[in-house]
């Protein structure tokens, strides 16, 4: 394993200081309960899809040892934190009752023939992934000025970039190997990004709707005007700059050329963060 990947990866639950939190303080905003739990749901269902690219690469020791000991571990710790975090605020939420009605639905999303064609394609789906989710939650640490979260998010983005250079690496020698053209690769990114804000968020968000607030379980109106305010949140804090480089990296066009597509490759970006 490369020493930078070590530097970042590191860290525990228990460096982070619970008792820092001003509970009363943030225990009315409601906003933030949603994206921590929704965000909590996605990351502990981590097992689900590792095993599918675990499989994926079962003929790469290399990547499969890495997504298993690596990979995995780190998304199920960033789900534990985000869930201890939930929990201490809002110690009534049934957050594992909640979550296993959540991971009975989510199961039947994560299948292997929704993987890409070849395993550098999927790569390149993976470093789309992670670079989402590294600005997700870079945006989350700067929407919040409540310190433990701030922290925990900002760790958690770090480890997302992290994991972005690992698939990045592992794309490049796929793309030598499978002759990948930039039309192909082109795709591939295309599909995943329009796929950033897909069914995981929407199916999390129902469930922890469902157990917060039973009463309103089917109402559509609530769960569209919380993702709205969750939305908002979010695109207030973007920072889509190195998300771009992340996204169009796996191109490899040469300088000029990605001075010119990055503009329209922002307004698809934000236009997946608006929707």
């Amino acid at each position: 394993m490369h020493k930078g990947s070590e530097e970042n990866t590191h860290w525990k639950i228990a460096d982070l200081d619970f008792s820092k939190i001003n509970t009363a303080q943030v225990r009315p905003n409601e906003n933030l309960f949603y994206l921590v739990a929704c965000a909590s749901f996605v990351e502990s269902g981590s097992h689900l899809y590792t095993q599918n690219l675990v499989d994926y690469y079962g003929d790469e020791p290399e990547i499969s040892n890495w997504l298993r000991e690596q990979w995995e571990v780190e998304e199920l710790q960033h789900g534990q934190a985000l869930r201890t975090y939930v929990e201490h605020i809002w110690p009534e939420f049934d957050w594992q009752t909640a979550y296993q009605n959540f991971l009975d639905e989510y199961s039947t999303y994560c299948k292997v023939e929704l993987l890409e064609p070849s395993k550098g394609l999927e790569m390149v789906a993976r470093c789309v992934v992670e670079a989402g989710t590294a600005t997700f939650y870079s945006a989350l640490s700067r929407s919040t000025d409540e310190p433990v979260l701030k922290d925990l998010a900002s760790r958690i983005a770090k480890d997302e970039v992290n994991h972005y250079k690992h698939f990045f690496r592992y794309f490049r020698r796929f793309r030598q190997n499978e002759g990948l053209r930039r039309h192909r690769i082109f795709g591939a990114l295309r599909r995943r990004t329009l796929e950033m804000k897909n069914e995981d968020a929407a199916c999390a968000l129902r469930h922890v709707l469902s157990a917060r607030a039973p009463q309103h379980a089917d109402d559509q109106a609530m769960l569209q005007q919380i993702h709205s305010k969750m939305n908002t949140t979010i695109r207030s804090h973007l920072s889509p700059d190195m998300t771009i480089k992340m996204i169009m990296r796996p191109l490899d066009l040469p300088h000029a050329v990605q001075s010119l597509v990055a503009y329209p490759v922002t307004q698809i970006m934000n236009k997946v963060f608006l929707r």
